[in-house]
């Protein structure tokens, strides 16, 4: 049986190839509805929702995005290097940066308007589709948690599933991405932190294979 860590590229191709299908289905319009449906259910509205909700999920959103984003990305690529090394942590750094030029480029490409139902609630500058920030989430925290070492692993799967279901629910709440933007955007950074995955667990060569083995990361 071939090992799981080896099928990481194909996997990670397959959810990329979901991520430009789904696109297409969204710009033929055929998940209007049901994201009509949930962004009618979830969306806040100032004066009828809890402000200190509206702000917690603000800060929750800015921590995600722009600068922030990427302050957390360095200081966590410093730890991971202290976890299991050098490799590691330019694997959490290179999947998150190709991670982001992929989602710009996505965004150009299909160019989806951004939800109009309420006032938005957080500034946004690019297109709806997919999702920045999930993609985001999806790539540093899943990457994290299989970088962990063994005696910190539950407490990072944890902090993945809450930070990518944290982001997640903050968009859709504040009024800036469809539910279909969401999906696409953790499908992509689960894609590049499989990538990320594989490329850590691979052994270097030459003198770095001697002195330096890559680690071997389990899948879960």
């Amino acid at each position: 049986m071939v090992k799981i860590e080896y099928n990481r590229p194909l996997i990670a191709a397959a959810l990329v190839l979901a991520v430009i299908l789904l696109g297409l289905i969204v710009s033929a319009g055929w998940l209007v509805a049901a994201d009509l449906r949930v962004s009618n259910a979830l969306s806040l509205r100032v004066g009828q929702s809890s402000a200190q909700l509206i702000a917690f999920l603000q800060g929750a959103s800015w921590i995600g995005g722009g600068t922030p984003r990427w302050i957390i990305v360095i200081l966590l690529s410093a730890l991971v290097w202290r976890w299991c090394g050098r490799r590691c942590a330019v694997a959490l750094a290179g999947a998150s940066l190709l991670s982001n030029f992929a989602s710009n480029a996505l965004k150009f490409a299909f160019d989806r308007a951004r939800p109009d139902i309420i006032e938005h609630l957080d500034h946004v500058s690019s297109a709806s589709y997919p999702s920045g920030h999930a993609t985001s989430a999806a790539v540093v925290y899943l990457l994290l948690a299989w970088l962990a070492p063994p005696r910190w692993r539950r407490f990072a799967w944890t902090l993945a599933a809450a930070m990518i279901l944290l982001n997640a629910f903050s968009r859709i709440m504040l009024g800036v991405h469809w539910a279909s933007d969401i999906v696409g955007g953790t499908l992509l950074g689960t894609a590049f932190a499989l990538l990320g995955a594989w490329w850590a667990s691979r052994s270097g060569s030459g003198a770095s294979r001697k002195t330096s083995p890559a680690p071997k990361i389990p899948l879960s």
